[in-house]
């Protein structure tokens, strides 16, 4: 039997939904069919990813503490070399608005 993404969705939706409820009406939006419930159920899918890969990631953090943030002063070299980089821009910059005129006979 081939795996599809859209049996798992379904699976993961008859799984959340709640308890008092029957099959399937998490999926239902406004109205019985139509294009109003392919989008609600779109929507609905959409979310599902959302939710999941949120959970995924907190799952993740709280197993792994140290994930290598970055460091403070990787942060503090980033910002030098950033504006390093603007003030010597800027600086051609002067130079050749003013000088532009003398450079133009070279």
């Amino acid at each position: 039997m081939k795996h599809t993404a859209a049996r798992t969705r379904r699976a993961v939706l008859r799984a959340t939904t709640h308890p008092h409820t029957g099959p399937y009406t998490a999926s239902r939006g406004p109205g019985r069919g139509g294009r109003g419930a392919r989008a609600w159920a779109r929507a609905n899918g959409a979310v599902l990813r959302l939710t999941t890969r949120v959970q995924e990631g907190l799952q993740e953090a709280a197993r792994r503490s140290d994930r290598g943030d970055i460091s403070t002063t990787t942060v503090i070299i980033w910002v030098a070399a950033v504006t390093g980089a603007v003030l010597i821009a800027g600086t051609i910059a002067v130079v050749i608005a003013k000088y532009n005129g003398k450079l133009n006979g070279l």
